[in-house]
């Protein structure tokens, strides 16, 4: 079957007629975060890059080295994989010797799940794999319920979840906020072993209200840091001069929101974290969904009335050259 530019037109127009005539969609809105949500502030004028969290981390959460030397003495992982949950990475520029200096300097970065407000990984898991808590916020992975497709993976805007290639039995790997530990009166290791109080633990309004506070610091300005909790204040502060923080919080606006969130001295594009709208990419697909096969499926029924056009067209023509022939 052949289909020319004019009869796609004319069919192209009988579907946009269906399409006209549909009900329009409205757009999905941003997912709101609950009030009590908990989550983490990571201050990297603070972090020191010991990696006593990566180490945590893997004990906590049962997750076994990841070598990245012919030693192999150590756990060495270089970035968030199938076996590891959160690491710290470096920034460095020309000498790099002024921490916290964008040039001539150094930086460190945590990379971990950031617990989106209206996560995309959730909105493209088919199964429900991929949930919310409605009250923590906390995004989860249920490994009984994945397929492997692995559609999380693709969607995640931050590179999050990992696939364990390397396994008989695989399954998606990414941090859940240590979410075990909560029922025992604990909370995240990677803030209860941190010893300057670079990543924090708490509910996610507490922590903004922090962040906001550093933010208004002047540079040299002397503070207290507090470690660990901070609503329980299960640890003791420590007092540090501020360094110029930029005027930022990472992840107060980003895509709708999360609830890990960041503070820093360096352009967070330098610390490889991206520049993303406040529109959640969730929202946006979900309402292209919507608008697509919402009403009564009608983009695929115009499709099909296009080639149900074409299809008869041909069908007349062949049988007008059948009866040529006879």
């Amino acid at each position: 079957m052949s289909i020319n530019r004019r009869d796609f037109l004319k069919g192209a127009l009988a579907g946009g007629t269906l399409l006209a005539t549909a009900t329009p969609v409205a757009a999905r809105e941003n997912l709101t975060m609950p009030p009590e949500a908990l989550g983490l502030l990571y201050d990297s004028t603070l972090c020191i890059g010991c990696k006593a969290c990566v180490s945590a981390c893997k004990e906590v959460n049962n997750m076994p080295p990841e070598f990245s030397t012919e030693e192999q003495l150590w756990d060495t992982p270089l970035d968030i994989s199938g076996k590891t949950l959160n690491v710290i990475k470096v920034y460095k520029d020309g000498t790099s010797e002024t921490k916290d200096s964008e040039k001539d300097g150094h930086a460190f970065m945590k990379v971990s799940c950031l617990h989106c407000v209206d996560p995309s990984c959730v909105s493209a898991c088919p199964v429900s794999a991929m949930t919310k808590d409605p009250i923590t916020g906390i995004v989860s992975y249920d490994k009984d319920a994945c397929i492997g497709c692995r559609y999380c993976v693709a969607a995640c805007p931050f590179g999050v979840p990992r696939f364990q290639y390397d396994t008989p039995v695989p399954q998606i790997s990414k941090c859940q906020l240590c979410k075990h530990r909560i029922g025992e009166g604990k909370y995240a290791a990677c803030a209860e072993v941190c010893p300057t109080g670079a990543t924090l633990y708490g509910k996610v309004k507490t922590l903004k209200a922090e962040a906001q506070r550093r933010v208004a610091l002047k540079p040299g300005e002397e503070t207290e840091f507090p470690r660990g909790n901070l609503d329980t204040h299960d640890q003791s502060s420590h007092v540090a001069k501020a360094v110029a923080y930029l005027p930022q919080i990472y992840g107060e606006k980003e895509l709708g929101g999360t609830q890990m969130l960041k503070l820093s001295a360096v352009p967070f594009e330098k610390l490889g974290m991206p520049t993303l709208p406040e529109r959640s990419y969730a929202a946006t697909s979900e309402t292209m969904q919507h608008t697509l096969y919402g009403n009564a499926l009608v983009l695929p029924l115009a499709f099909l009335g296009v080639l149900s056009y074409v299809a008869k067209r041909n069908v007349k023509h062949d049988d007008d050259a059948d009866d040529k022939k006879e």
